[in-house]
């Protein structure tokens, strides 16, 4: 399925789909239609989307050259506000009624209400955050890639808390989480390894060979297995028993 500029990042919206594909250089976000790859829509957002999620029945895009999110409903987008700067990532919070941004140029992790956008905390998200997931309730997990940490946060009504600072040395970059078996999955850049660690510590399951340069790595939550890609124009597939 051929897509308008360049993707660096895929999300599934929903175990169904559709695919989320951030067409960056065309400034427009993708929906594409599972299992048959049908292109449902192609929607202008503001400068260089880099992510989206779902959330609260929308779809929130880090316009990450807007310093901005765009929201996006029915293929349409009907909403945007503004954002720390250079957002790199984004991701539901308590069931979606909130949504989670990390801005990699302020160094900040933001809180907002998915239906009003108005924030509703802020937190330092340690030396050179880039990207985050969440366990869709409470819990936001950070990579902070010039920091070599993951960093855990606690959401509550009107604040974020940092919970725990984890050690990981080698640049810590890409992330996701297969919250059905409670497994954090994040890619090494600087030493070409993938961690999978329990969420609740979290604590470390397997670190296992990746392709060089590991980027981006998606967990497909049906199988448990994930996909990471890097600088080797291949996709690798890591198996839920490999070690």
């Amino acid at each position: 399925m051929p897509v308008p500029g360049a993707a660096r990042h895929l999300q599934n919206a929903n175990p169904g789909g559709p695919i989320l594909v951030p067409a960056e250089s065309a400034n427009a976000l993708v929906q594409i239609a599972l299992p048959g790859g049908r292109r449902l829509s192609t929607t202008p957002v503001s400068t260089q989307p880099h992510d989206a999620t779902e959330a609260g029945g929308k779809i929130f895009v880090a316009d990450e050259r807007a310093d901005s999110v765009s929201v996006v409903e029915g293929g349409r987008r009907v909403g945007r506000f503004k954002v720390a700067r250079q957002p790199g990532g984004v991701a539901p919070v308590d069931g979606g009624r909130k949504v989670a941004v990390v801005s990699v140029r302020d160094r900040v992790v933001e809180l907002f209400d998915a239906r009003t956008y108005k924030r509703l905390g802020i937190a330092d998200a340690g030396v050179g955050p880039t990207h985050l997931v969440t366990d869709d309730k409470s819990t936001l997990y950070v990579t902070d890639t010039a920091g070599d940490a993951l960093l855990v946060f606690r959401a509550t009504d009107d604040e974020l808390e940092l919970r725990r600072r984890l050690a990981m040395p080698t640049s810590p970059y890409g992330i996701d989480i297969d919250r059905r078996r409670e497994r954090l999955f994040v890619t090494l850049q600087g030493s070409n390894r993938l961690v999978k660690l329990w969420t609740n510590g979290p604590r470390t399951v397997a670190t296992i060979p990746t392709v060089r340069q590991p980027r981006a790595v998606a967990v497909d939550e049906e199988t448990g297995r994930a996909f990471v890609t890097g600088d080797e124009g291949v996709v690798q597939l890591v198996d839920p028993a490999d070690r």
